[in-house]
């Protein structure tokens, strides 16, 4: 059993239908905004947390929905795996990279990104994502 890192990840979606990609200081990677939960925490909590943190976003737990738990090799710890709750969450405010975030990024469910992304990104995420964006279309 690989070590194992708990997340909350957010599929933030923005009335365009684009979603967040984030890339932490000092890595190369590109994921969903989010971040470890702590202990006594719940998911959304955590979620609800990072997204303050990292990005000056205040949502309602409430308002996010929960996809499913993913898992995939950690993108910045080599040996790990993330186990990821993921939440969408749907937004049209502003986000400041904030806290360890370096860069962000809007993604169109059409766009092909030239960027270097997290395992779970680009194996897992991005293809439900565009799965459920063409469902709504």
């Amino acid at each position: 059993m690989p070590n194992t890192i708990r997340i909350a990840a957010a599929l933030l979606i923005d009335s365009q239908g684009r979603t967040l990609l984030v890339r932490k200081r000092g890595t190369q990677a590109f994921m969903q905004p989010g971040g470890k939960i702590d202990a006594g925490e719940t998911a959304v909590q955590a979620l609800a947390r990072e997204l303050h943190e990292e990005l000056g976003l205040c949502i309602d737990p409430a308002q996010a929905v929960h996809l499913g738990q993913f898992s995939a090799p950690a993108a910045n710890e080599p040996g790990f795996e993330v186990q990821a709750q993921l939440y969408r969450v749907e937004t049209d405010a502003v986000v400041t990279p904030a806290a360890e975030i370096e860069e962000v990024f809007w993604l169109a469910p059409d766009q092909v990104p030239a960027l270097e992304l997290a395992p779970l990104t680009r194996d897992l995420i991005l293809p439900l994502y565009r799965q459920a964006i063409s469902a709504l279309r």
